[in-house]
Parts: C-alpha cells; sequence; structure tokens
C-alpha cells in the first residue's frame, strides 16, 4: 500500500493510505466479537457489548506494546478462543467455564468434534480466521505508549461499568452479557460460592433433597405394575422441546424440530414434561438416571467415578438393585465405553453386562466419528432385546444413542435437506426410535415391559439458554390405562429409580432421594440443575432463582421448567452464596474421605489395539480421565498387563498424564517396553498434589496389525 500523503492541509503529520488502514486491520481480530453481536443482535445485549469492547481496548493495547512473537500468541489464542466458544454455543447453548478447557485445548477432541469441518458457524469461523491472517502478516509499527496506555484504561474502566450493567441486565443469557474470554476468567476467578459459606451440612438440605418421597397418592391399581421387564432408552442431548405435545403442556413456542415421529409411536404413553436433566454430560446424566441422586452441579469429578470408592453407595443403584431381586442387568450404547470411563462405571453400577460400539458388527454406517448412527444402533437394540426375550429370565436393559452428539451423524444431503446437521440428525433419531418402538409393539415386548424414553442431557434451543435443563420423559407400560397422557407435577433423572422400584414395589435403599412418576404430590418440591454456566434452584413454594458464578441471582415465581419469565425481582438476600454451598453438599454426597480411595480402571479386560491411532480420545486403551486428587495427597499407579497377541515386531504403548488436557511434564514415571506375544509389563509409580488436581487423565495409546493386549489390572490409589 502507498504511502501517498492524502490529508496536506497538515505538513506536521503525513496521514496516509497505510496509517490508516493498517491500525484498521491490526484491530479488526480485536474487535471482531463486537461486530459480531452487533449483526446479530443490534444493540439489544448492551452487558455483552460493554465486555466485548473492554476486552478488546485491553488486549489490543497489551498485543500493540509486546513483541511481534507475543502478538502472535496471543492473537492466535483469542482467535482460537473466540471460534471455539461460537461452536460450543452452537451445540451446547452455553459459553465455556474453565473446566471446558480440558476439551478446547485438546486438539484430538477438537479434531474430532469439527470432523469434516461442519462447522455451526462457518461464516463466524472463516471471516475471524481471515482478518487473524491479515492482521499477522501486516507489519506493525507500534503506536505512541501514551495512546495505548490510554486505550489500557479505557478498557478497564468500560470493565468496571460492566459491572453494574451486567447485574441489571441479569435475566439475560450469560453469552449476551459477556464476552467468552471474559466470562472464562470470572467463572476461573470466583471458583465456587461455596468457599464463602462454612458449617452447611446435609442436615441444611431441604426435606426433598434428602429422602425418597412416596406419600404421593398411587395411579397404578394394586400393589405392583404388570410388567416383567425394564427398558430405558436415553436419547444423546435431546430437550423436551422437541416433543410438541410436551411443549404445549408447558406453555412454550419455540422452532425446535418436533420429533412428531416418536410421538406418533407412543401416543397412548404418559408424558412427563416438567422434567429436569441436572447438568451436561452424559455420564452424569447416567449417573442421576441410575444411582437416584443429583449428578454433581459444578465441572468436578462425575460421581459415576466416585462410586468405586463407595461400594456400599453403588449398591443402592438401580441396575444392582434389580439384579439382586433377580433380573438381568444390561447396559448398550452406540459410542465406546472407554471415554469417561464407562466401561468401569456401569459394571460399578450393578450392570451385569455392559457393551458399546465394539459389539455392532454390522452396521450400515460407519463414519460418524464417535460411533454408530441412531439406525443401526436401534436396529441392533432391537437384536439385542429379542436375545433377551428368549430367555425365561426378567431384565433390565439401558440405551443410549450417540449420533447427535457433535459434529452429528448426517451426510450433506441430509443436512441441506433439513438445513442444518444438527436438525438432521435429530430428524434421523426421530425416525430410527419411532421405527425401534414400533417394532418392539410388533414382537410383544411392549406388552411385560416398563418403557422410559429419556434423555441424558439438554442441548437446548438456538438462543435459549433457558432450556438448557429441560429434559423430558415418556413412559410406556401394560397399565397404561390407569395413566395420564400428561403427567403433571416436576420431575428430574433423579426420580428415575425411586419411580422404577416403585413400580415394582421393591424397597428404597436408604441414600436415594427422589419421587416416584407413578404417584400424584399435592406438595411443591425443591429441584435443581446446574447447566449454561447457571445454578437454577427450584424451591418447594414455586420460587426459581438462577444464580451465576458471577455473584448474581435473580429470583422468580415459577419453576425450573417452562415459559421463560417476563418479570423477576432482585434477590436482596444475596442467595447465590447460600445455593452454591448446599449445591457443594450435594456434589460431595458420594465422594468419599476415607483416607485411602481406590479407583480400578481395569480387571482383566482384553482389548483390541488399532492398527494406526486415528484419535488419543476414541483409541485410548483405559478410562481413567476427569478424576480429581485432593490437595496435599499422594497418589500411587499400579499397571499390569500382557500381550495376549500381537504383530510380530511388537507393540509399544505410550502413557500420557494431562491436566485439563495440557500434558503433565513434571511427573516421573518408567516407559513401558516393547511387549510382543506373551510378554507382561508391569509398572508403578507415585506423584504428590501439594495442591488440588481437577480433571486428571491418564491416556494410553498403542497400536499394531491384529494385536491385543490383556489389562490385569489398573489402579488408582488416592492417599489423603
Amino acid at each position: 500500500m502507498s504511502d501517498v500523503e492524502i490529508w496536506p492541509f497538515f505538513p506536521s503529520e503525513r496521514i496516509t493510505l497505510r496509517s490508516i488502514f493498517f491500525p484498521i486491520f491490526l484491530a479488526l481480530p480485536w474487535f471482531f466479537p463486537v461486530g459480531w453481536r452487533l449483526f446479530n443482535h443490534t444493540f439489544t445485549q448492551p452487558a455483552g457489548l460493554l465486555s466485548d469492547v473492554s476486552v478488546a481496548l485491553v488486549l489490543s493495547a497489551i498485543a500493540y506494546q509486546s513483541p511481534r512473537w507475543l502478538r502472535a500468541v496471543l492473537l492466535i489464542i483469542w482467535t482460537l478462543m473466540q471460534i471455539m466458544a461460537q461452536e460450543l454455543m452452537a451445540a451446547m447453548q452455553r459459553l465455556p467455564s474453565w473446566q471446558d478447557l480440558q476439551y478446547l485445548l485438546d486438539p484430538t477432541f477438537v479434531r474430532n468434534t469439527t470432523a469434516g469441518f461442519h462447522l455451526a458457524s462457518p461464516a463466524f469461523v472463516l471471516a475471524f480466521f481471515l482478518v487473524t491472517v491479515i492482521a499477522l502478516v501486516l507489519p506493525l509499527h507500534r503506536p505512541i505508549r501514551g495512546k495505548m496506555l490510554a486505550m489500557l484504561v479505557t478498557g478497564l474502566l468500560l470493565l468496571g461499568l460492566h459491572s453494574p450493567v451486567n447485574r441489571a441486565l441479569s435475566g439475560q443469557s450469560v453469552a449476551a452479557r459477556y464476552n467468552a474470554l471474559h466470562w472464562l476468567l470470572t467463572d476461573a476467578s470466583v471458583k465456587l460460592f461455596s468457599d464463602k459459606v462454612t458449617g452447611l451440612s446435609a442436615a441444611d438440605l431441604p426435606q426433598s433433597l434428602r429422602t425418597v418421597a412416596l406419600d404421593g397418592k398411587k395411579l397404578l391399581p394394586g400393589q405392583k405394575g404388570r410388567a416383567k421387564n425394564v427398558l430405558i432408552v436415553t436419547l444423546e442431548g435431546i430437550p423436551g422441546i422437541s416433543l410438541r405435545e410436551i411443549r404445549e403442556a408447558m406453555h412454550v413456542t419455540g422452532a425446535m424440530y418436533q420429533m412428531e415421529k416418536l410421538a406418533a409411536s407412543t401416543s397412548e404413553g404418559m408424558l412427563v414434561p416438567d422434567f429436569a436433566v441436572h447438568s451436561h454430560q452424559t455420564i452424569r446424566g447416567l449417573y442421576a438416571l441410575h444411582c437416584g441422586d443429583f449428578s454433581k452441579l459444578s465441572y468436578e469429578m462425575p460421581k459415576a467415578m466416585e462410586l468405586q470408592g463407595n461400594p456400599e453407595r453403588a449398591a443402592e443403584c438401580l441396575p444392582a438393585q434389580m439384579s439382586k431381586q433377580g433380573w438381568q442387568s444390561h447396559y448398550l450404547q452406540g459410542a465406546g465405553l472407554q471415554f469417561m470411563n464407562k466401561e468401569r462405571a456401569m459394571p460399578t453400577m450393578g450392570f451385569q453386562q455392559v457393551h458399546g460400539v465394539e459389539w455392532f458388527t454390522e452396521r450400515t454406517q460407519s463414519d460418524f466419528i464417535w460411533g454408530t448412527s441412531d439406525a443401526d444402533f436401534f436396529k441392533g437394540a432391537r437384536k439385542y432385546i429379542g436375545a433377551l426375550q428368549a430367555v425365561d429370565k426378567p431384565w433390565l436393559l439401558s440405551l443410549l444413542t450417540v449420533a447427535t452428539h457433535q459434529p452429528f451423524a448426517a451426510t450433506e444431503a441430509e443436512a441441506a435437506k433439513y438445513g442444518s446437521r444438527k436438525i438432521a440428525t435429530v430428524a434421523l433419531l426421530d425416525e430410527a426410535v419411532a421405527a425401534f418402538i414400533e417394532g418392539l409393539r410388533q414382537d410383544g415386548v411392549l406388552d411385560d415391559t416398563l418403557v422410559i424414553i429419556t434423555s441424558d442431557e439438554s442441548h437446548g434451543e438456538d438462543g435459549a439458554d433457558w432450556y438448557s435443563c429441560w429434559g423430558f420423559a415418556i413412559v410406556l407400560a401394560p397399565e397404561q390405562e390407569n395413566l395420564p397422557r400428561i403427567k403433571k407435577g416436576s420431575y428430574g433423572l433423579v426420580d428415575m429409580e425411586a419411580s422404577v422400584l416403585d413400580y415394582f414395589n421393591l424397597a428404597m435403599p436408604p441414600s436415594i432421594i427422589g419421587r416416584s412418576i407413578f404417584r400424584d404430590y399435592s406438595s411443591g418440591r425443591d429441584m435443581v440443575s446446574y447447566t449454561n454456566n447457571k445454578l437454577r434452584w427450584q424451591t418447594a413454594d414455586n420460587t426459581l432463582f438462577e444464580c451465576g458464578r458471577d455473584g448474581n441471582c435473580r429470583k422468580m415465581k415459577g419453576g425450573i421448567i417452562g415459559p421463560r419469565p417476563e418479570v423477576f425481582e432482585e434477590d436482596t438476600a444475596n442467595s447465590a452464596g447460600r445455593l452454591f454451598g448446599l449445591a457443594t453438599v450435594l456434589d460431595h454426597k458420594v465422594s468419599s474421605q476415607k483416607e485411602q480411595q481406590v479407583l480400578q480402571f481395569a480387571n482383566g479386560e482384553i482389548r483390541q489395539l488399532p492398527e494406526k491411532i486415528k484419535s488419543e480420545w476414541t483409541d485410548n486403551l483405559i478410562g481413567a480421565q476427569y478424576l480429581a486428587f485432593p490437595p496435599k495427597s499422594t497418589v500411587h499407579v499400579d499397571i499390569r498387563l500382557k500381550a495376549v497377541a500381537v504383530q510380530e515386531e511388537g507393540v509399544q504403548l505410550k502413557l500420557t498424564l494431562r491436566v485439563f488436557e495440557k500434558e503433565v511434564t513434571t511427573i516421573d514415571y518408567p516407559p513401558f517396553p516393547l511387549l510382543h506375544t506373551g510378554e507382561e509389563s508391569h509398572i508403578e509409580f507415585d506423584f504428590e498434589n501439594p495442591e488440588a488436581r481437577q480433571a486428571f487423565s491418564f491416556h494410553l495409546v498403542g497400536e499394531g496389525r491384529d494385536s491385543t493386549i490383556q489389562f490385569e489390572k489398573f489402579a488408582v490409589t488416592i492417599h489423603r
């Protein structure tokens, strides 16, 4: 660009095309979120605009005064952060929290999630990428230090102004009030408000969060239901707003794809519209569903993993209870079991048989990164049930789909047909699950089986974080004539174990909580969720608190599920600290406080190695992920394995330790030797935790043609 003088009237300053356009191009990446927000929302999100502008001013001022290499690093981190946040927002309707760094900083997870480059916001990504490249390439003449200091001070002042504006607009979503980086830092800085509230215990919890409530009027005649078997169908991420009759029962309007085929195939079933999921992440939803308890209302180590250290509590989960009473208990999912340690977590809950994607040998669509298509999954599940029916013994089978997980198992043609890949997968799931239900009806399975169709978490609706905890339940039972079409009352995943046990008139284990969907209750109840960076707490008197980690709480009349309130009041009692404190009490109900806690991740399993490692996530041989170690603790790791049959040149396994997916290089441990057929390896090591470690993961990978490894032991012992 030419340095042509275009402003000759002021000879003391040569204003050139370069001096005008270069600063604009250099500033574009920092201020791109400002423009994008204005383009999509005009001036309807003033707190978010303040956040975008103030963060941009501060970071650009710092970058302009930094060496070029440091400016490049800051720009790249900023751009990746904003792009990843945009994709997470499209998939989950929430901004990243600091715990999400375990995903956002992991290139393997990002590669899987963006497989095929099926981005939800391609225009945003492309434009952001281009302006960043331009800013990286252009030379930078550092501006006058005083001007940059003025930018920095202005940015900091605007950050201060953001606080009162944010509080005044707390009714808007977190995404409407924060830039992604601003929220990430805010969330990390405040941590848990329970730190400010001491002395809380289970005795401080409301009664409805401490015991099972069986004082409601029974819907079914007789002492127990007529069904012989139990089938639980969990649909990955599907919100209640996806079913028209449920949405209308809750007086909610929305543009979300309606699962009309599922509705038609369950037209005689009982619908539970006011139904909450309690958190994001499948393993947490599965725990709440099967163990009569709230999943963690935070991003600490999931309770499903903590069950290993509390066998007494694990024995109270639904599969263990049903197995004890003579039922066969089975778990089948469409994804690999190693991810999130479901290969160990589900047996710990009491499932006698646990199978993942490896069970599906007949697959017509096999290119989806996470597992089976839903059509293949339900075809296989129908065969699985056929085998169970052939045995004269009652059974419990829990199913989990995977194809509606990002990046969504839909072809280009299907995505084009429905306008988005996400909606296309919901439509395909709708068709597959409806065909599955009709198939079960033809097979006579529904005549003697209690069927509960629900979801593990809620992916919400675009632009509607309010629905991020809205699940659903559909119940099919032999005594359908005694069940209402619309079941009134507030329920959630926490209630499913109590409901099944109540249906069969079985004893309630002492530690589970909840209500039975097969009873009518005359009183209100407390219901809790932590989704989309907000703690939502519904009280028994129908008051709802919605609190963020930034200390903002809003208070309104209404329940946790339903239309977005038009009127809310300021929480003058500053309830955030106490509510987060009570949530922490709920979170720590399972974790053992013994001096020693042993987590087992293997017990003789034989694993097939991939010929080539494609993904550290899907090819990880062990499920020891996202563990939490307390401060001043010592961890002992004991791994024993054997090469059952490996390629002639042997196999080399590699162990990596990560915290929030960042590799830990400060812990010394011995490498695995090259293993040939029949050879064994045993490694042990210890490490200290001066401070608490969260989201600690063991990644163990290896590759080899026609190679199998037997894991005789993989134990992690925590000494407090």
